[in-house]
């Protein structure tokens, strides 16, 4: 059984806070200061209704009490009522520094955290075997790597970092409203327990419908990829209605989902406003009747009203934070399913042996999957190092395969057969030396969104245009290139879609010839040009391939003869 490289979630979210771990530190710190900060503020007001105004003795920090006695004691703030106005602004103007450094750390924490986890994802993905990707849509990894992406980054920066805060306010309202009045507090405690209970009650269902609803994200974006790079197919073929109905009924599932996942937030919300509103009116109305039997003055009376206004949103929160912790965790279950996805790996003792040298395939034999019928049964052959050889075969009959082999595009076990160069296994050689050394070229050539030549430099960064021109010729381009406006800076779309199929294959035969591998694999790539350019195209490969191993693979006698 593989071992996972991040057994948990919190492993994965350790990893991937590397280098945003400061800021995040620091966020925390300045949104417990924040949070101190609020506080004194209703302190400030209540003292000034009762002592200042009024003439009710309040014990002060001794601190707090030096100062004002320093001043000139209460009878200078009656003369000066300007001074509590302004340490009023003073208090207001720290909170206000503090929640700007708290907003710019967290954020720079979030974006960091964002870029590192898109790093890695996109790093870790680009080293995972050919199967893997087989067997995962590629609508639905860009869905992980974005969408759920952004939910993490989400929690962490503004659920998770103010979660402290939430902490700190608690603990200290509860404490100052403690000391106004215990009973009143109870009253105002006794709601927490009820607000927290609900959210984990709905904790779970809104995890659950959470994980359906990224599913259904994950197939439509699926859909909607494999349309957008196929239109031209669909709209060949008259699908257009087939393939509208087709997404249709899957958006309208997704939509349901998330409207039943709305409902349940709309009821998690609506429940939260209506205890956390019994709450302040419970208080308000209990507070009323304590100032009237003269159990708590005015000042401390409006004091505990906006302590428990404070409280409503750090109670809230938590719930907020509950709920959000279920979206989280489906997100971050879904990019551990990449990450623990094992890369392709050489051995310990990887070799980089001299390639131009005999191709022996001894006993092989290959299914893509157990139960599956073999593509392969028992294959034995010798290809002798600068020869070229012809494969030919049916539709199906796995000569791609046994080149997917050769190039460890998929891996094959030591009970099925070996694979040598030179009397050394393939398994045993470094796997990037191998593909290095190993130039293919496809029946279904794939050409990036750039131009002519940055399509046929991608196999040599260093290759110069002449090089670059050479190789057209060999692949007998030049002349199509030459017809285009732009020329080699001519950019090809998506998919190289602006060319014709037999363009595609002959760039993808140029991208291969400019690096000059001493083994060529040449897989059906002649299957879209015309009898003359093939014929053409071959004698131009005699020239250019000698010394070289060259594979031809195909289905067509007369590209072989």
């Amino acid at each position: 059984m593989q071992q996972e490289h991040f057994p948990s979630n919190s492993r994965l979210i350790i990893y991937f806070l590397k280098g945003s771990k400061r800021y995040f530190f620091l966020a925390i710190i300045f949104a417990m200061a924040l949070s101190f900060l609020d506080l004194i503020n209703p302190k400030i007001i209540s003292y000034t209704v009762d002592t200042v105004i009024g003439d009710k003795e309040t014990l002060l920090h001794p601190v707090i009490q030096n100062f004002i006695d320093s001043l000139g004691g209460v009878a200078y703030l009656r003369q000066n009522i300007w001074v509590i106005a302004v340490a009023i602004i003073f208090v207001t103007l720290l909170s206000a520094c503090s929640r700007f450094l708290f907003r710019l750390n967290n954020t720079k924490g979030a974006e960091t955290l964002v870029k590192r986890m898109r790093d890695e994802l996109f790093d870790h993905i680009l080293k995972l075997p050919f199967k893997w990707h087989s067997e995962n849509h590629t609508g639905d990894i860009i869905q992980r790597c974005t969408s759920d992406v952004e939910q993490i980054k989400m929690f962490l920066s503004e659920q998770l970092t103010s979660l402290f805060r939430v902490f700190v306010l608690i603990t200290l309202a509860i404490m100052f409203m403690a000391r106004i009045h215990i009973q009143l507090t109870l009253v105002t405690v006794a709601f927490i327990p009820i607000i927290i209970g609900y959210s984990f009650f709905f904790h779970k269902r809104i995890g659950m419908q959470f994980g359906k609803a990224d599913e259904e994200e994950g197939r439509l974006s699926a859909i909607a990829q494999e349309n957008l790079t196929g239109v031209r197919v669909v709209r060949a073929f008259g699908r257009e209605t087939y393939e509208r109905q087709r997404f249709e009924k899957q958006n309208r599932e997704y939509t349901d989902l998330w409207i039943y996942l709305m409902k349940l937030l709309s009821l998690f919300w609506s429940t939260g406003d209506l205890f956390s509103h019994a709450q302040i009116i419970t208080v308000m109305a209990y507070g009323v009747v304590l100032c009237v039997n003269g159990e708590i003055s005015a000042g401390n009376y409006i004091a505990f009203v906006y302590y428990t206004h404070m409280l409503m949103w750090p109670v809230r929160m938590l719930g907020r934070v509950i709920s959000n912790l279920s979206k989280a965790g489906i997100s971050i279950e879904r990019l551990r399913y990449i990450m623990n996805s094992e890369e392709e790996k050489d051995s310990p003792n990887a070799m980089q042996p001299d390639l131009k040298q005999d191709i022996c395939f001894e006993h092989v034999t290959f299914q893509y999957a157990e139960g599956r019928r073999k593509v392969l049964d028992d294959v034995n052959l010798t290809i002798q190092a600068g020869t070229t050889v012809g494969i030919l075969g049916a539709t199906g009959s796995g000569k791609s395969t046994l080149m997917y082999l050769l190039d460890r595009l998929y891996e094959l076990p030591s009970k099925w057969g070996k694979i040598t160069i030179g009397g050394i296994d393939v398994n045993d050689i470094k796997r990037d030396y191998l593909r290095d050394n190993i130039g293919m070229v496809l029946q279904e050539p794939y050409l990036f969104s750039r131009t002519l030549a940055e399509n046929i430099k991608i196999a040599r960064d260093d290759a110069s245009m002449e090089e670059v021109v050479d190789a057209t010729k060999a692949a007998v381009l030049e002349h199509s290139i030459k017809r285009f406006t732009e020329g080699y800076e001519t950019y090809v779309g998506e998919r190289g879609v602006t060319l014709s199929g037999g363009q595609k294959q002959r760039t993808a035969i140029a991208q291969m010839l400019i690096r000059k591998p001493p083994i060529m694999v040449f897989d059906d790539s002649l299957s879209a040009v015309d009898s003359q350019t093939d014929a053409q195209i071959r004698a131009n490969l005699k020239e250019t391939t000698e010394g070289s191993t060259v594979i031809l693979v195909a289905h067509r006698i007369t590209t072989l003869m």
